[in-house]
């Protein structure tokens, strides 16, 4: 089920950019595996138009394996650059690396689809508010982790602050050039 349904939004959005089609169109008949973490993969073959299909040969060798981290979705969401670097990837270097171009490219017009549903005024607001939204939501996560620091370096006194470290390493050091100097006029009294 699962793959059914990763390969039919891949599709959709494949759908949409013919250059991407035309780009993919080019391995026909190529398997393609994506490991999600655990158990879970997924096979499938590129068809003629550049749209992915599922693999009729379950245990045939993929052309290209591309593993994902298990928190790939999440990543997904927030940091799409993350996630392809943590992608790690194996066999066809050409496919591989067109497979990349493609991902890292493809882009999902949610408005659009939306728009189909529910109207392209609703879409617009909707999307607009969503983005407001989330927006806001990593505001008050910065905001609570900037607090969360003050507290632990001011408040609560539990790490120390860079100035007090640096201030602190700065009078280690003069404390140990200044023995050293002692140390010399104690010799230089005991010599002469």
């Amino acid at each position: 089920m699962l793959t059914r349904v990763a390969l039919g939004f891949l599709n959709h959005l494949l759908a949409g950019e013919s250059w991407a089609r035309e780009r993919l169109a080019a391995f026909a008949g190529k398997t393609v595996c994506l490991q999600l973490g655990g158990d879970r993969d997924i096979l499938a073959t590129i068809g003629n138009t550049g749209l992915l299909e599922s693999a009729s040969d379950p245990v045939a060798s993929p052309s290209v394996t591309v593993s994902l981290p298990v928190d790939a979705p999440a990543r997904l969401l927030v940091d799409r650059a993350a996630l392809f670097a943590a992608a790690t990837i194996a066999g066809s270097a050409d496919l591989a690396e067109t497979l990349g171009f493609v991902f890292r490219n493809l882009r999902w017009d949610i408005e659009h689809d939306l728009s189909q549903v529910v109207g392209d005024i609703f879409a617009r607001r909707g999307v607009q508010f969503a983005r407001r939204f989330a927006d806001w939501q990593g505001q008050s996560v910065g905001r609570l982790a900037q607090a969360a620091a003050e507290y632990v370096t001011g408040e609560a006194a539990v790490v120390a602050r860079r100035a007090e470290v640096e201030a602190f390493c700065s009078e280690v050091d003069a404390l140990r050039d200044d023995l050293a100097r002692l140390e010399k006029r104690v010799q230089q009294v005991e010599a002469g």
